[in-house]
């Protein structure tokens, strides 16, 4: 399962820490970095999914 969330979170970041942590602050840290610039996004949506 982890592996399609990777993949979620490389073609839409915040969709992939939705998936794994829901509505939180870690959502919209990802949000705000994705609006900042996409590869930041996918860093930490990687990150996310990846430190469980």
């Amino acid at each position: 399962m982890d592996l399609i969330r990777i993949l979620v979170a490389v073609l839409l970041p915040p969709l992939g820490v939705f998936m794994q942590e829901g509505i939180g602050k870690q959502f919209w840290i990802n949000v705000l970095l994705t609006l900042l610039g996409y590869l930041p996004g996918i860093v930490h949506a990687v990150y996310v999914i990846a430190r469980r």
